[in-house]
């Protein structure tokens, strides 16, 4: 089986949804020469992640539908590229925005549509409609079908996001991210990528977006091979600031392999010692002030 090939879009937004658009397609195109399986955006490219210091009512008002043009645009693309495209936007919602992702398989058929479930409640991000649950579904790519999941940025920093995704069935996580990566941001995504036995793909904007630093990255989850007397690096990509589309190949079978003997994941869990993780928020919370991205 040949490598799974995923790019990540690291890229920098433009002044208006049409330039995202036109913008996002050429780089989509580009993955697609460098032979890419998944092109996966950093976080609410439609806009940006343009929400800071900006009246609500403003960047409220450049939501779109989940079946919106633009969104679309992205099904077309997949299609015509043989190539899935995982897309970022604001999203028009009944109760307010949302922070989305559309998986489009390479038949342009929608796996996913994924909201944010962790908000960034302690910022503008209180303003948005957090998503419901957390999906998987299988991606039939040109290397075999892959069970693929989603989750974003903010939803990297609780161990239940990656969790539940795996007990659901995923292989791979997609992440679009739009905040610095820094080492313990970074340290979170290896975690989840070596507690769940599986790979996670993050795409960030590069250091010249407000707020960025690039460092877009992939971990494939697998700790330790038979050939080895250690554990070795499961980071097989890590992008510096610029922008660009970063490829990175994920070796399935090796992936796949280390999941039927290796220890983490579901293999040794006790769900029933659980029960406290499913409870309401325990008080005091840690933190209600002075929070820095």
């Amino acid at each position: 089986m040949a490598p799974l090939k995923i790019a990540l879009l690291q890229i920098a937004p433009c002044g208006t949804l049409r330039e995202n658009l036109e913008k996002g397609i050429a780089f989509c195109q580009k993955a697609k020469q460098l032979g890419a399986d998944i092109a996966l955006f950093p976080e609410m490219w439609s806009n940006g992640y343009n929400i800071y210091g900006r009246p609500m009512e403003q960047w409220k008002a450049e939501a779109i539908p989940a079946n919106s043009e633009f969104v679309n645009a992205f099904a077309v693309l997949a299609k015509e590229l043989n190539m899935a495209v995982g897309v970022t936007f604001l999203e028009t919602y009944e109760t307010g925005p949302r922070n989305s992702m559309a998986l489009f398989d390479r038949f342009g058929q929608r796996k996913i549509t994924y909201a944010k479930v962790h908000t960034c409640d302690f910022d503008v991000e209180r303003n948005l409609t957090p998503g419901e649950d957390f999906y998987v579904a299988p991606l039939d790519t040109a290397c075999g079908e892959v069970m693929v999941g989603a989750m974003i940025c903010f939803d990297r920093e609780f161990p239940e996001s990656a969790r539940i995704l795996m007990l659901k069935g995923a292989e791979l996580i997609l992440v679009p991210n739009a905040c610095p990566m820094e080492i313990n941001r970074l340290s979170q995504l290896r975690a989840r990528a070596y507690e769940n036995m599986l790979a996670i793909a993050t795409c960030n904007y590069p250091d010249s977006a407000p707020d960025c630093n690039g460092g877009s990255s992939v971990f494939d989850g697998v700790a330790y091979l038979p050939e080895l007397d250690g554990s070795r690096n499961t980071c097989i990509l890590q992008a510096d600031g610029a922008e660009g589309v970063y490829l990175a190949e994920l070796d399935l079978q090796q992936l796949r392999r280390y999941r039927e003997s290796e220890v983490h994941g579901n293999a040794f869990r006790r769900p029933q010692k659980y029960g406290l993780l499913t409870s309401e928020r325990i008080e005091p919370p840690f933190i209600r002030s002075g929070y820095r991205r």
